[in-house]
């Protein structure tokens, strides 16, 4: 903990009155979109290796401890508060380990997990099982979450078939709207088709959001192939399908 004190007193100098200009302007509102950059940076890092890991999570850290030290200046709480909060969140939310409740096995966790959170929720005033979800999360990521809970109270397909079936329905109705050169129809099918494919994800236990990122990352490696390999201005769309299935084979 030497070192996390440490950063949290470079913090403090940064802020302080003869401190950094740069540092002492910022807000928690302007630390917003650095906050969103730096989470997608750590997510990278995660498939680069250790090192580029380590690097990555200390700048989240870094977001985390000016966030704190500016609520503290405001008198609000400090970075023990925090840490303290999510101290006492995991103790409540793991009975099984710091009281005397016995469970079998994973599904007896997540099951006291929900319950507990749910009776937190309702403490708050939450009514839907649905609350709680940011209306600022990323759409996949919204689309899981609001399956996920309607599922805990029975709501979702007996298996994948189920939401397999659906995606041909959908796909079905999607087509209907672009014959008819409906746009506002379309724009609607399309993002049932996409949610009924956060929704099969979810069954085969795949995180889209991961395996779509395995896909841009296929697709630019696999562009980046053509591009070494010949003259984009110059070529034809025969010429660059070749090299495509040739970077394909290649992998």
């Amino acid at each position: 903990m030497k070192e996390f004190y440490k950063l949290v007193d470079i913090m403090k100098k940064l802020r302080a009155p003869n401190g950094c200009p740069w540092d002492r302007e910022q807000t928690i509102e302007s630390l917003k979109p650095y906050l969103l950059e730096e989470t997608y940076e750590t997510l990278e890092a995660m498939d680069l290796g250790s090192e580029e890991l380590k690097g990555e999570l200390g700048d989240l850290l870094l977001n985390i401890i000016f966030q704190a030290q500016i609520k503290e200046e405001e008198g609000e709480f400090t970075i023990d508060d925090v840490a303290k909060k999510v101290s006492e969140k995991l103790i409540r939310r793991h009975p099984h380990i710091f009281s005397n409740v016995e469970v079998k096995g994973t599904k007896d966790v997540i099951r006291n997990w929900d319950e507990i959170k749910r009776k937190e929720k309702e403490h708050k005033g939450r009514k839907s099982i649905l609350d709680g979800i940011p209306n600022i999360y990323p759409p996949l990521a919204k689309s899981y979450k609001l399956q996920t809970k309607a599922s805990k109270v029975g709501f979702d397909w007996i298996d994948e078939g189920g939401a397999f079936k659906k995606l041909e329905e959908e796909l079905v109705e999607m087509k209907e709207a672009y014959k008819k050169n409906d746009m506002k129809n379309m724009k609607e099918e399309l993002g049932d088709v996409v949610f009924t494919l956060v929704n099969i994800a979810r069954k085969l236990d795949i995180d889209i959001i991961d395996a779509l990122m395995g896909t841009n990352r296929k697709f630019e490696n696999r562009f980046r192939y053509i591009e070494e390999n010949c003259d984009l201005k110059k070529s034809s769309l025969e010429e660059m399908n070749r090299l495509w299935e040739e970077a394909k084979n290649k992998n």
